[in-house]
């Protein structure tokens, strides 16, 4: 086992080959099973790649809330019936660039020997859970190689390639717009290296001129400049629709299939009766999701330790998001071998191994409740799935403490030079 994680060649061929036997697994799956093994929102992207390639609008099709950036990539899913995998194929090279990034963040700016930062960057190279998402058609594997490619970016300090990349990343799907406090807070004069000049006025025009470092308006300027072009462009192309469905839709969206959050009982008694209800829950949900991810944690953590505190931004954003699906999780998980390296979670074993079984259980009460309701036709939601949805935040909630508590301490020591 340490010979082979003292290869990356070994670790990317074992994880390349994961993917590959996981889609041909797949194929097999969709033509001999009446339980399909391709992603629904697969043929959501690839039915929006086709009306846009006759020369219609990705919106055309029902359901397709992204940019129209991902029905353009996946244009080659309408050539033949032999390219329709081309979608899932690219979202697996996206899990492996991304794996490829974790490696070499841990490599060059946290130090760790190969055979180390090979091992921390099987979490998610290795992960059969990251593997099996992509390969059935989900765009996270993208968004991995987004975020970390950001935080390349970030700790090289290559300011304007970040703040591009940041840009992109919020155009692409929104959320990564809760890093950018982190990295402005993170990007201080000490961090750069500057000698920060000193001075005795404590007004605010004197504080606000001192954050205002060079490093913080480029990325300011240039991850603003990025969103607002690639925003312009969708919307002379698509108009109304374009903002609608990629922005505004997630406000007050109350999807409740799939739905891990607690939220999902009362967003199913919502979208069966709409606007009977006196606060639209779905339009203030994410309050406190915002003050947590956005606000809170950055100004507490962030300057102790950036990747760290992403991971734990990305984990209460999905923890306290009004829509929590299996897709969601690879958000944070992309994170966690930058967090568990020094973390409680690896320290003490009983810990990590607690909230492992926690995690997983509390999702599969909640499946075995939602294949009674979906599949079965019971009706679950009370109890059942309230229940099983509230369990599974009580678990997330406590690991969230565990992971603030740990960069807090400074126990994480993720450092950069």
């Amino acid at each position: 086992m340490s010979k082979f994680f003292s290869s990356p060649v070994l670790v990317f061929v074992a994880a390349i080959a994961l993917r590959v036997v996981l889609f041909f697994y797949g194929l097999w799956q969709d033509g001999n099973s009446p339980m399909k093994y391709t992603d629904i929102d697969y043929y959501v992207f690839t039915d929006a790649a086709r009306f846009t390639a006759n020369g219609g609008s990705p919106y055309d099709r029902e359901t397709y809330r992204y940019t129209p950036l991902l029905a353009w990539m996946l244009w080659p899913t309408t050539w033949s019936s032999t390219w329709f995998s081309f979608g899932k194929v690219l979202f697996a090279v996206g899990d492996i660039v991304a794996g490829w990034l974790i490696f070499l963040v841990l490599q060059d700016s946290n130090k760790m020997s190969t055979e180390q930062a090979l091992k921390f960057a099987s979490i998610w190279l290795l992960n059969p859970m990251v593997a099996t998402i992509s390969t059935r058609g989900s765009s996270e594997g993208l968004l991995g190689v987004m975020v970390i490619a950001l935080l390349w970016a970030i700790l090289q300090k290559q300011i304007y390639v970040a703040g591009f990349l940041l840009g992109f990343g919020v155009h692409f799907k929104i959320y990564p717009f809760i890093y950018a406090p982190s990295i402005i807070w993170w990007l201080d004069d000490e961090r750069l290296g500057l000698r920060k000049a000193s001075s005795s006025k404590t007004d605010l025009i004197s504080l606000a001129t001192n954050f205002c470092n060079g490093a913080r308006i480029k990325i300011t300027l240039a991850s603003l400049l990025t969103f607002m072009l690639l925003n312009t462009v969708m919307y002379s192309v698509y108009g109304w629709d374009f903002l609608q469905h990629t922005y505004l839709h997630h406000v007050t969206r109350i999807d409740h299939r799939h739905n891990f959050s607690p939220y999902n009982t009362l967003l199913y008694l919502n979208s069966s009766a709409p606007g009977t209800s006196i606060i639209q829950l779905e339009s203030i949900a994410f309050l406190p999701q915002l003050f947590l991810a956005a606000f809170a944690l950055p100004l507490m953590l962030a300057k102790k330790d950036l990747p760290s505190t992403m991971l734990a931004q990305t984990f209460a954003f999905v923890s306290f998001n009004k829509v929590c699906t299996s897709q969601y999780f690879l958000w944070y998980m992309v994170f966690l071998p930058f967090y568990l390296p020094n973390s409680s979670l690896l320290a003490r074993k009983y810990v990590g191994l607690t909230a492992a079984l926690l995690w997983v259980a509390t999702q599969a009460l909640w499946l075995q409740q939602g294949f009674q309701l979906e599949f079965l036709g019971k009706s679950t939601f009370v109890p059942g799935l309230f229940l099983a949805g509230t369990l599974f935040f009580l678990t997330n909630a406590w690991i969230l403490g565990i992971v603030v508590s740990d960069i807090g301490a400074g126990r994480t020591q993720f450092h950069v030079e």
